[in-house]
């Protein structure tokens, strides 16, 4: 090779990415697409548009593509059909794969089968609070608990959604505690949020992040966090597992996954851009501001830890009694 090549050589072998990976096929423009069952504006969608920004620095051309719908079963359902080039992937709620099967009497898509796991991305942990409206004794899942118990007026809890990982915990927390809560699922958080501080309904489980535009308006107080560990944006609030409830445990996580038939050295590569990604701290500091930790594992891991999760939650949906023939 002579120098002038050798010269070249170099600058070209400079300008490929440290992962040393990009899709084998984008689409014509170049870009590739990163699927978001949900609107603009959630958690979800905030994740996905923060990973797509910090894989731009990489070199890793991505577009956010909001398929909103069914609660995101449709953008799900959709993937097994997508090319199996790392061109397309989907961002979900790890729930779609852990307890939408117990839920839904006609889900589109195979858990195991139709959705490849590459990594999850972050975390998102629950929370319960009370609203003002009531009593200033309860301050705890104790005086919570005596509450119901004495005002059975109180004995209704909202979720964000039926069907949804808080409405399986608030389940969970009934049952221990050996009351009969009402669910009252709701369309989303802002509306279930915005009823929690007008009084209109008495308790509400959902992530903590649906609480932190409000925590110094001293119009809710949140009496537990549904980590194995205190959460570091409530460090002051004790689990429920601290507090005598250890059946109330869960962390929701957001992940990326793959069509199937994708080849394991694509699915290995994303994976490490993912882990790459993770460790900016833009995106760790962008992440956190909604509520967010960052957590990648394994695809082979990942891929246990949901089918670990899916038989986990399997007897207690069924025990809730709950079935949607959506």
């Amino acid at each position: 090779m002579d120098a002038i090549n050798r010269r070249a050589f170099a600058r070209i072998a400079l300008a490929v990415p440290a992962a040393g990976w990009l899709p084998p096929a984008l689409s014509q423009t170049g870009v590739g697409k990163l699927v978001v069952g949900y609107p603009p504006g959630g958690t979800l969608d905030t994740t996905a548009r923060h990973l797509t920004e910090a894989w731009r620095k990489q070199g890793r051309q991505y577009i956010v593509d909001n398929r909103a719908g069914a609660a995101g079963r449709i953008a799900n359902s959709q993937l097994k059909r997508e090319r199996a080039d790392g061109s397309v992937l989907l961002c979900t709620h790890a729930s779609a794969l852990t307890i939408y099967p117990h839920v839904y009497a006609r889900l589109a898509y195979d858990p195991a089968a139709d959705l490849v796991p590459v990594s999850p991305v972050v975390t998102a942990t629950c929370a319960f609070a009370v609203s003002s409206a009531a009593p200033a004794s309860v301050h705890d899942l104790q005086t919570y608990v005596d509450w119901v118990r004495r005002t059975p007026s109180s004995a209704t809890f909202a979720s964000p959604a039926a069907g949804s990982f808080a409405h399986f915990l608030g389940y969970q927390l009934s049952d221990t505690a050996g009351l009969k809560l009402q669910h009252v699922g709701y369309r989303g958080s802002a509306p279930a949020i915005q009823d929690l501080i007008g009084g209109q309904i008495p308790a509400y489980f959902g992530f903590i992040a649906d609480f932190l535009p409000y925590l110094q308006q001293g119009k809710l107080r949140i009496l537990g966090v549904s980590g194995e560990k205190r959460s570091a944006f409530l460090p002051k609030v004790p689990t429920f597992i601290e507090q005598g409830y250890p059946k109330v445990v869960g962390v929701e996580n957001y992940g990326i996954f793959a069509p199937p038939g994708t080849s394991e050295s694509t699915v290995q590569a994303v994976h490490a851009s993912i882990v790459t990604a993770a460790k900016d701290p833009a995106l760790r500091s962008a992440l956190e501001q909604v509520g967010l930790e960052t957590l990648t594992l394994p695809p082979g891991e990942y891929a246990k830890q949901l089918q670990s999760q899916r038989e986990f939650w399997r007897p207690i949906v069924q025990a809730s009694g709950f079935r949607s023939e959506d």
